[in-house]
């Protein structure tokens, strides 16, 4: 995972336990292509909010998740940018608040998919999306749009030792 900008810590821990590192999420992100367990939040034309399962890997300090072009995320994504990942890390539950927009460049839809297949997941490109063998029940028919999500904040609690709350 690439650092774009150093990461200001800030302890939030009420307990007296130093501020966490960044360096400590960014390594769990690292050890393997896919988040683990992973939500994203979005927020509906009216206000309210949508949150739905999603595998997202990381790349070059992004992270890259799929959606169908009629799903409810997909649509709130091109009202409104504004989302969150929140994620089960090795040894952190962490939330980043950032943008997601849809990406339709062919070298990085094939960045992408190498990352996945990485993982696993045997995707492939096709035109300005992507699609595989199976998805999500909920994903819709493929192909699928791919999304970079680049995020500003993370808020994370340490679920090992060392504990605290940054």
């Amino acid at each position: 995972m690439v650092d774009r900008t150093p990461i200001e810590p800030r302890n939030v821990d009420i307990t007296g336990n130093d501020p966490l590192p960044w360096s400590r999420a960014r390594d769990d992100i690292a050890a393997k292509p896919f988040l683990g367990t992973t939500f994203l939040s979005t927020v509906r034309p009216d206000g309210r909010p949508h949150s739905a399962g999603i595998g997202a890997v990381s790349l070059d300090g992004d992270f890259y998740f799929t959606s169908g072009p009629g799903t409810r995320k997909s649509r709130n994504l091109a009202a409104n940018p504004a989302c969150t990942i929140s994620a089960r890390l090795a040894t952190i539950d962490i939330v980043f608040e950032g943008e997601a927009v849809r990406v339709t460049d062919a070298p990085t839809l094939e960045r992408v998919a190498a990352r996945c297949r990485e993982g696993g997941w045997p995707v492939e490109v096709e035109g300005d999306g992507v699609t595989a063998p199976y998805a999500a029940p909920s994903a819709g028919p493929s192909p699928w749009n791919v999304y970079r999500f680049r995020f500003h904040t993370a808020i994370g609690n340490a679920t090992t030792e060392p504990h605290g709350a940054t």
